[in-house]
């Protein structure tokens, strides 16, 4: 079976598998093997009864001596138990619906059991543990746990791995061959089998080093390709201009951090090769301040500019906040989005392609095959990781090689960025305006709701305005895209806000609503007409209500801390004093120590830091936000030496072949392409 054989094709998927395969990217066998497991329970290394930590999953190693028959419970369950034992205690182990489970006990033999152990010391209870033997053990010592989805768990992905491996044809090696000896590194089809199936905790090392690098190596020459795209001559060629009139033109000083970033971004563009920059800067550090001093040296050279941004809401304040900027200058600023009526949208069209707007701020409508620049120069993507590479090359292709910058709000460590954004150049602002007072900020349990509920309203009875953010609630197979979001917020806001805020006006905003209202509700509240507005991270990006002092997130647990520092970004933007209250009634002591470190901390870059160091940076980024490539192995802070050596090779073999053009580099340039969406790179 070859690499690219269809996935329905492995024994034990078919057709209906294969689609829920194909939510975690997985269409071919070569995907299905390069599907690594997130974790391992390790059976080799079981624990004593007594010492077996509570509340986590955990292996013990004990006897059965005590079987009993199956109970009937209320409701038609059924539940069957059996004692284990140790020298250190004894367990009680329950099974409920699957009595089978306790058949296959036989008094007087040793098993292992995993599951979750409760109770106290020399007493303690599993329920519904996995049971494997001692030749179960000897046979397959580590156990791999997969990243899953909805209808398709971990042992259902682990069975259709162990029949892929089992019929597929070795996967050729696509790293270089002196490399394998040169780091000592097993071949690619020796790494696959052993990630799957250790045999032991050395030949998972060596494996998942090697696919570590493979994973590295092949980001970084993606990277490297696409910053090479900038080697060519810039097709808006700038003269330097002066910033001086616009900084004097505005009603408050920049800060020092802006101006400095806004030189950078000049200087890029009064050079011969495109600008490729990442403007990264805190929330509320003036981000749009700074892209507007490099519109304006577009403008001055006689090119058109055009802004990006993630959502409609977001578009559509850019543009107010940019035509303020931008206005004594005479320039003019077009709003491009996808819910525009057609002969309003025909209108601007015309005006972009004549070039009767200097600026053109919009969402993915943007970058849409229809729009036609006359002399785009400068293009700026906003939150970055929000969208793919793909779509911000999509916007650098609506002209000749033009000046591109990419901002985020989302601060990253700088060595991290430079790896994140390896084909960027990076500017960062690291001050805050004055006047900005940092948000207090409270960790509370469900407990407190009622208090916290007498606390918005006293806020409220002063003028102000609150948000309560509902987590997002992951849609199931049986209900339509977006329903199960749109349930939480809605029965929030009749059940909860409603009912301890009788008499305020509350909005709703969530991803279901269309374009249009959407805009309304925030109108509404930009305006004062809504006292609270309930609504999922929707509002998390660029949001800007000077108005709203208090900032709640129910069930904060769920939330990345970059996250939860974004959303809390959203409030005490009018200078005043400013509240974010984060309410989880999670027991777990990490969540605890994670929600009292953002109390404390208001620094966006150590809260990344952070966060990057306790959950990962697949929780870091969440819901492959981010934009580049998914890294399945990779842990960016722990795996530094490896990181040097892929680079380092990367920039070596860049050198001798360019555009990985060679015959024997054609499965990396494969690999390279694949693993970037399908980016060409030419």
């Amino acid at each position: 079976m070859k690499p690219d054989t269809p996935i329905q094709y492995v024994k034990g998927v078919g057709p209906r598998l294969a689609e829920r395969f194909a939510r975690l990217g997985i269409a071919t066998v070569g995907d299905l093997l390069c599907h690594y497991p997130r974790r391992y329970i390790d059976y080799s290394q079981p624990s004593p009864i007594a010492e077996a930590p509570s509340g986590t999953e955990v292996v013990i190693r004990a006897e059965v001596c005590a079987k009993k028959g199956a109970v009937r419970l209320p409701g038609g369950r059924t539940m069957v138990q059996a004692t284990a034992a140790d020298d250190t205690g004894t367990l009680t182990l329950t099974w409920f619906n699957t009595h089978f489970m306790a058949d296959k006990l036989l008094l007087g033999e040793e098993y292992y059991f995993e599951g979750r152990a409760k109770g106290a010391l020399s007493r303690r209870e599993m329920a519904n543990p996995i049971v494997r033997t001692r030749a179960d053990v000897e046979r397959k010592p580590f156990v791999a746990v997969y990243p899953q989805t909805d209808g398709l768990a971990s042992g259902q992905i682990a069975r259709c791995v162990e029949n892929a491996l089992a019929a597929a044809d070795p996967l050729p090696e696509p790293l270089p061959p002196d490399y394998l000896p040169r780091f000592r590194m097993p071949d690619k089809w020796t790494a696959v089998k052993n990630i799957h199936h250790p045999s032991s905790p050395q030949a998972l090392a060596a494996a998942r080093r090697r696919l570590v690098f493979e994973e590295l190596f092949t980001l970084q020459i993606g990277l490297s390709l696409l910053k090479s795209r900038g080697a060519v001559k810039s097709g808006a060629p700038m003269q330097p201009t002066g910033l001086t009139p616009f900084w004097d033109s505005l009603p408050f000083s920049p800060t020092g951090a802006q101006r400095r970033a806004a030189a950078e971004i000049c200087a890029d563009m009064a050079a011969k090769r495109p600008m490729n920059r990442l403007l990264q800067g805190d929330v509320g550090s003036g981000k749009t301040l700074v892209a507007a001093a490099g519109i304006y040296m577009a403008a001055k050279n006689g090119y058109q500019s055009a802004l990006m941004a993630p959502t409609e809401i977001l578009a559509a304040q850019h543009a107010a906040t940019l035509q303020t900027f931008l206005e004594p200058f005479g320039l003019r600023v077009a709003l491009l989005t996808g819910g525009m009526k057609a002969a309003q949208k025909r209108t601007t069209l015309a005006a972009i392609a004549a070039h009767e707007a200097d600026l053109v701020v919009g969402t993915h409508a943007v970058i849409s095959s229809g729009v036609e620049f006359a002399r785009l120069g400068f293009a700026v993507v906003d939150e970055q990781h929000r969208f793919g590479v793909r779509q911000r090359g999509l916007l650098a292709d609506k002209s000749t090689a033009p000046h591109v910058l990419v901002m985020s709000a989302t601060p990253i460590p700088r060595t991290l960025g430079l790896l994140m954004y390896g084909d960027l150049d990076i500017s960062i602002l690291d001050e805050l305006p004055p006047g900005r007072l940092p948000v207090k900020t409270y960790a509370v349990t469900g407990k407190k709701r009622r208090d916290m509920y007498h606390f918005l309203d006293d806020q409220i009875d002063k003028g102000h305005q609150v948000y309560i953010v509902c987590p997002r609630v992951e849609e199931s197979d049986t209900e339509a895209p977006g329903a199960a979001d749109l349930q939480a917020v809605t029965s929030y806001l009749t059940d909860v806000a409603g009912a301890l805020l009788p008499h305020r006006r509350i909005g709703l905003m969530h991803g279901k609503l269309k374009p249009k209202e959407k805009a309304a509700v925030m109108e509404q509240f930009k305006n004062g007409e809504l006292d609270v507005l309930v609504s999922t991270t929707v509002i998390e990006v660029g949001v800007d209500v000077p108005n709203a002092t208090v900032m709640v997130i129910e069930n904060a647990e769920r939330y990345g801390l970059s996250a939860l520092h974004q959303l809390r970004g959203r409030v005490g933007r009018g200078g005043g004093e400013a509240y974010c209250i984060l309410i989880s009634d999670h027991t777990g002591e990490a969540v605890r120590d994670r929600l009292r470190f953002l109390c404390h901390t208001q620094d966006g870059f150590e809260i990344a830091k952070y966060d990057l160091e306790t959950r990962g940076p697949g929780d870091f980024f969440g819901d492959r936000q981010h934009g580049l490539p998914t890294l399945q192995l990779a842990d960016l802070m722990g795996d530094t030496r490896t990181l040097e050596a892929a680079q380092k090779c990367a920039h070596e073999l860049l050198e001798q072949d360019p555009k990985l053009s060679a015959p024997e580099h054609s499965l990396l340039a494969a690999q390279v392409s694949h693993l970037f969406e399908r980016t060409t790179f030419n």
